[in-house]
């Protein structure tokens, strides 16, 4: 099925749309206009803006593009591993690193195949942005040990915070659910790393025995956001399903 996406308060929603006029919903915050902005996107997952306003948007299926202001659509950017595109596995978050315009650096969570199974992984890569933009120096800094996914519960949303490092959400693949209290593995958990893969020291599973230091929490989640506090290198991170 193809879908459009649509800029709601300024978060993509896929849907069907009727019409590209802007629409108004009433909300507890006060009214919401809806207008289409771009079509023809294969379930969009993922936004992330660019500093000029345009938009980088993942495809479940495995592409990424780079929505112009005026909806216009760039041709899938070369440099996108292989994702398991089945159920709810393919190429999932995207996000900027907070030092984009200098080092044009973005992090992107996908499910990759792995023997007839996914598990969900991290990487970063250069955004070249030229007539043809791409990515370049693509490397995963991080995959997800412990049982495979069939095609079900990846997590995968990425959070980069006022210290330059980086939490994922990691889905516990349905099945396996009871891992998500076993911190010998990746499962269901929250992990926090350098924009490198390295795990920082002062996280709190780091040096216990039988336990993977990259784990922050246990939460298998589809949403997480974080709030700068009144310190500059500290912020609280909100998750949910």
């Amino acid at each position: 099925m193809r879908w459009s996406a649509m800029l709601c308060a300024g978060v993509f929603a896929s849907t069907s749309c009727a019409s590209a006029g802007a629409q108004i919903l009433p909300s507890s915050a006060g009214d919401l206009m809806v207008q289409t902005v771009a079509k023809g996107l294969d379930h969009p997952w993922a936004i992330a803006f660019l500093p000029d306003g345009r938009m980088l948007v993942t495809e479940r299926p495995g592409r990424m593009r780079i929505v112009a202001k005026d909806g216009g659509l760039s041709p899938a950017l070369s440099g996108v591993p292989k994702v398991f595109a089945a159920g709810q596995g393919g190429l999932l978050d995207v996000a900027l690193d907070r030092s984009f315009t200098q080092n044009r650096t973005i992090y992107f969570c996908y499910a990759e195949p792995v023997d007839g199974g996914a598990r969900t992984a991290l990487a970063r890569a250069r955004l070249s942005d030229e007539a043809t933009p791409r990515l370049d120096a693509v490397g995963v800094i991080f995959r997800q040990a412990g049982p495979l996914s069939s095609a079900n519960h990846f997590g995968c949303r990425i959070v980069q915070t006022p210290d330059d490092n980086l939490f994922l959400t990691l889905g516990e693949h349905f099945t396996t659910r009871d891992q998500a209290q076993n911190l010998g593995n990746d499962l269901g958990k929250i992990i926090r790393i350098r924009p490198d893969g390295s795990v920082p020291p002062d996280n709190p599973f780091a040096g216990k025995a039988g336990a993977k230091p990259e784990i922050c929490g246990s939460r298998s989640t589809g949403r997480a956001a974080a709030t700068r506090s009144t310190s500059s290198k500290r912020a609280r991170i909100t998750v949910g399903r």
